[in-house]
């Protein structure tokens, strides 16, 4: 079982949570990438646990929906390293910094309404257009 992943001062995501599987990098790397289980795939029980809140979870699905899989865990795979244990420490660090991510809730939107002096200044353009459209029309002979 994995150690407990520390996101910030309040949150942490019990190791009971996280799962670490092994198996082999794909990829150039010769003999050692042929023999070596390197890649890392750490997954996360999102679905099941109590350490986030309903809305931090729904902000993770949507930043990350690569990640997710069927039953609503969460999967991080790391292969840039050679070492497993730099792997390890990768799909953590990701995993921790996408939560971190998720905590913080999206600013709410204000409408705002143009000035009118842009409104004004967008319909003297269009008239302006519009006569220099007007007057490309047929030459009348008189």
């Amino acid at each position: 079982m994995p150690d407990p992943l520390q996101i910030n001062d309040h949150v942490t995501l019990p190791g009971d949570e996280l799962t670490l599987t092994y198996s082999r990098s794909g990829g150039p790397g010769g003999q050692h990438v042929n023999t070596a289980d390197t890649r890392v795939r750490l997954t996360f029980a999102l679905s099941t646990t109590r350490a986030l809140a309903d809305a931090v979870k729904a902000r993770l699905r949507t930043a990350n929906p690569a990640w997710v899989f069927g039953d609503g865990d969460v999967q991080v795979t790391a292969d840039r390293h050679r070492s497993r244990k730099r792997n390890v420490d990768d799909a953590r660090r990701r995993l921790a910094a996408a939560v971190r991510e998720a905590l913080v809730p999206p600013r709410p939107r204000r409408p705002t309404r143009p000035s009118r002096a842009v409104h004004r200044r967008r319909l003297d353009a269009k008239s302006k257009r519009g006569k220099l459209k007007e007057s490309r029309g047929k030459v009348r002979e008189d």
